[in-house]
């Protein structure tokens, strides 16, 4: 018996996202075994089979019947749509075929899939407890499925509920919405707890808990009403006063909110200590929530989230020390304790209701954890805490970014089986059925910067293969450890700092021999330069101040090398060298010789090497949760990504205006992988009708070459009909899954969208101190009354076969 293999590339179908939303129903009991020792588990993502149907294994060994369907093993269902069989590797011989067969009660009846048999040449080379395939789905002719949703952070959404600012019960009315207009998905950026001592903190990438979610998304309303009638009417007009501005304003929403948390927990403090729910969830999330709990009660003692400033190592014992000791102290740990109970409910409450509305939530996963966080004060070893993250130049930044957050200490994670990132992945499952990796590139390396910096340029990536002055010579470069030092040749000096150069050179500049320049010791680092100019130039909008700036921190990037910090005498091209004034003074085969050198160390020199690495960490993360998983894949790619996200299941995220390729100026959405996500726009962009405002020349390539407008100039402005074909286009995308950010569903109405375009976007990467600050200026209400509208999103949707 043989059959022609035809593998499916729907796999991703039956993950969480799917098997508990779009295609839910009614499962038997999990399998389980007594002996998880040396097995050999096979899973199967297997569609809409009856219920008086199972699923069977077949193969060409006396384990799985030897091709007979009356002696095929029965499979057992994982979850809805999941099915596994577990079997002794002693009792097969590999290799060996297999098929699957959807087969009735008495096997009278039996569908065998199609294709070609299925081979099990060898075991995984990663080894866990046990040995997991995970095959492509039951090969059938459905036609693969696609489904479309809205992107917008919490913080954003508004209701005539709301307190200032987005919360989870917000969340329930944009699912409602969705479902109105026949989407399936609604993505989230990060909910974890950012608030370190300034409650002005926005940015929600850099948490100071991968397990806390932040109080400010409580929602008061599905809290309980507090008793005094004094109270409540004070909260009802400071609710009114923060829900009519335009935008979030966190000091005064957090500092409102928690008050009203901490009266509401004076009220009923006796019925919750006494709830039996409360003390379980405590005791079930103890690892995380006690040390969350006293670093909450030092931040707040010490007026900092800086442990550094604390002079208190974390030890688990000093928790009981402080109950004893001080009844207050207790008080506000249990405090912090009872918070996170209630956004648990709460959000538990969204995800369960989502479900039941057949809607997919899908959060989202920094990629870095804060500096002065609690997991870099627990778990100091799993960080480089000497180095900080970020991102090499690209479109959102000329210089890269710099985060604030330490990199991985990989090593150290490897050796006990990746466990945190397998807790940090088990409890986002907890309330999402899909989930967003920030950065996935970190996998495979990271961009790691010397915390002197504060831009991007000299950085360089871990783990990377530095270079050995031998490699480099052996290339055609005259190496020179002078390349690798900071410093600027005097003819440079009028250019960069113009009329400034001989005031700049006689206080910031000290000869390094007759042509060369450098910096001064108290200038001598970005983060020196910073200290000295940022006020001059960020607050007191000093012109002067701001070319002296600019010159200096150049001059720290003027190099054509950067040392490896690990390895001595081994040495990373700096990115973009070619831009520097030093590169400008080598000669012409010099110049040809370092840029050859540079485009192999970039893009040659380390696929392999990061392909291992990336497949080294995610697969046991793929393994330990049955979420739907996408990568955020932007920026420099080397080319073993795609290989490995599709290896892996993991969803590509595919934009129309940033290709992945150099020689496209726009993404061909009917080209790009079906396991992918495609979208206008994400939160570090413009959306689409700011986008279209920005590059007149790029909008009229964009206007005859994409949309195929062959005659006229493109209108100044993105109007409803510009947005429809747009969306439309991303929509009929051959991506598995089109979301769309909120602020361009919006653009399809030119009665609702926004009268300015400048006050929809949510980030500026390369702007540091940038507040995200936006908001919806109409309320969830009025958006789920909005008919017009939301017929025209459900026409487009219907239109597009999703």
């Amino acid at each position: 018996m043989n059959y022609k293999r035809h593998a499916r590339v729907d796999a991703i179908l039956y993950s969480s996202d799917f098997t508990k939303n779009i295609f839910a129903r009614h499962h038997s009991k999990r399998h389980s075994s007594k002996n998880n020792d040396r097995q050999l588990i096979i899973r199967i993502l297997c569609p809409r089979i009856k219920k008086s149907q199972s699923l069977l294994i077949a193969g060409n060994c006396d384990e799985l019947g030897n091709w007979n369907p009356l002696h095929a093993k029965a499979m057992c269902r994982k979850n809805l749509l999941t099915w596994e069989i577990r079997l002794d590797i002693h009792k097969i011989a590999i290799p060996f075929e297999y098929k699957f067969i959807i087969a009735d009660e008495k096997r009278e009846y039996c569908l065998w899939e199609y294709g070609e048999n299925r081979l099990l040449s060898g075991l995984p080379e990663e080894e866990y407890s046990n040995f997991y395939i995970s095959t492509y789905p039951f090969r059938n002719p459905n036609p693969q499925w696609k489904g479309a949703g809205t992107v917008i952070p919490v913080f954003a959404l508004r209701s005539e509920q709301s307190f200032g600012i987005g919360d989870f019960h917000d969340l329930k009315l944009l699912i409602d919405w969705a479902k109105r207009t026949d989407q399936c998905i609604i993505q989230v950026l990060p909910i974890n707890d950012t608030c370190s001592i300034d409650w002005n903190e926005t940015y929600p990438y850099n948490a100071i808990s991968i397990y806390a979610i932040n109080p400010i998304y409580i929602s008061l309303s599905d809290l309980g009403a507090l008793k005094n009638e004094k109270k409540n009417f004070i909260y009802r007009t400071r609710q009114k006063k923060l829900n009519r501005e335009h935008s979030v304003w966190y000091y005064f929403v957090l500092k409102h909110k928690l008050q009203y948390c901490r009266s509401y927990f004076e009220q009923e403090e006796k019925n919750i200590l006494d709830n039996k729910d409360f003390q379980l969830f405590c005791q079930d999330n103890r690892s995380w929530l006690e040390p969350y709990a006293l670093f909450c009660f030092y931040r707040d003692r010490y007026h900092t989230s800086d442990f550094t400033k604390w002079a208190q190592e974390y030890n688990p014992q000093i928790i009981q020390k402080i109950f004893d000791k001080s009844i207050l102290a207790k008080r506000k740990m249990i405090f912090t304790c009872f918070l996170q109970f209630v956004l648990h409910k709460q959000l538990k409450a969204v995800a369960n209701y989502a479900r039941k509305q057949g809607i997919m939530l899908k959060g989202d996963l920094p990629i870095g954890v804060c500096r002065t966080s609690v997991e870099s004060w627990v778990e100091s070893s799993y960080f480089n805490c000497d180095m900080q993250a970020g991102a090499p130049p690209d479109l959102f930044s000329d210089t890269g970014q710099v985060w604030p957050f330490p990199t991985y200490n990989w090593p150290a994670m490897e050796k006990d089986g990746y466990e945190w990132w397998k807790k940090r992945f088990c409890k986002i499952s907890d309330y999402f059925d899909a989930i967003r990796i920030d950065h996935i590139l970190g996998f495979f390396r990271i961009w790691e910067i010397p915390l002197d910096d504060i831009q991007g340029l000299c950085g360089h990536f871990k783990p990377a293969l530095p270079l050995a002055v031998e490699e480099i010579e052996k290339a055609g470069f005259p190496f020179d450890i002078r390349f690798a030092k900071p410093r600027i040749h005097r003819m440079f000096l009028i250019d960069i700092f113009g009329d400034l150069a001989e005031m700049v050179t006689e206080k910031y500049l000290t000869p390094d021999d007759d042509n060369y320049m450098v910096l001064k010791p108290f200038c001598d680092t970005q983060q020196k330069i910073n200290h000295l100019l940022s006020r001059s130039v960020f607050i007191n909008d000093d012109k002067n101040a701001r070319i002296i700036w600019d010159g200096l921190l150049k001059i720290t990037n003027e190099v054509l090398f950067v040392e490896d910090p690990y390895e001595m005498r081994k040495f990373h091209p700096r990115i973009l060298a070619s831009q520097t004034y030093a590169f400008q003074r080598l000669a012409k085969e010099e110049q040809v010789a370092w840029q050859n050198l540079a485009n192999i160390f970039f893009y040659e020199r380390h696929n392999e090497y990061w392909k291992a690495e990336a497949l080294k960490r995610l697969t046991p993360l793929v393994h330990c949760t049955d979420m739907l998983i996408c990568g955020e894949d932007l920026g420099m790619i080397p080319k073993s990504v795609p290989e490995v996200m599709n290896k892996l299941h993991i969803l590509s995220l595919e934009l129309e205006r940033t290709p992945k390729t150099s020689d496209t100026v726009f993404t061909n959405l009917q080209t790009v992988p079906y396991l992918s996500v495609s979208t206008t726009s994400t939160h570090d962009m413009e959306p689409l009708r700011e986008w279209w405002k920005l590059d007149k020349q790029k909008t009229q390539q964009y206007f005859q070459s994409v949309l195929r407008k062959t005659r006229g100039s493109a209108p100044d402005s993105c109007n409803s009909a510009l947005a429809e074909q747009i969306i439309m286009n991303h929509l009929m995308a051959s991506s598995m899954l089109t979301i769309i950010p909120l602020q361009d569903w919006l653009a399809l109405s030119d009665q609702l969208k926004r009268k300015s375009t400048e006050s929809e976007r949510i980030n500026i990467p390369d702007d540091p101190k940038h507040i995200w600050r936006y908001r919806m200026h109409i309320s969830l209400e009025q958006l789920l009354q909005a008919n017009d509208l939301n017929q025209k999103i459900s026409e487009l949707i219907e239109k597009s076969g999703r």
